[in-house]
């Protein structure tokens, strides 16, 4: 086993971190619409997991994130928007 095999095992193990913490605050239409997008676009639904967990460090979720809510960040993510907002 060489270095880069570590590297990405790692890499691995917080993607999967990071979709333990989000799916706990997404609806189960979320959770669906994130797994279609994980097989089709990798890249962006590791980014709009990576957004949604770091929301809920920061205390930014008090809801589910809603399917809705979900497109809305995916849009966002696409227009290379900095931030996104969570709204109730």
């Amino acid at each position: 086993m060489n270095g880069n095999d570590s590297d990405a095992e790692k890499l691995t193990e917080q993607i999967l971190a990071l979709e333990q913490v989000a799916k706990k605050a997404m609806t189960k239409e979320a959770i669906s619409r994130y797994g279609n997008l994980k097989m089709a676009h990798t890249e962006l639904a590791i980014k709009a997991v990576a957004i949604i967990a770091q929301a809920i460090q920061t205390n930014q979720i008090k809801e589910k994130v809603t399917d809705e809510q979900f497109k809305e960040l995916l849009k966002e993510i696409n227009t290379g928007k900095k931030t996104f907002q969570f709204k109730r």
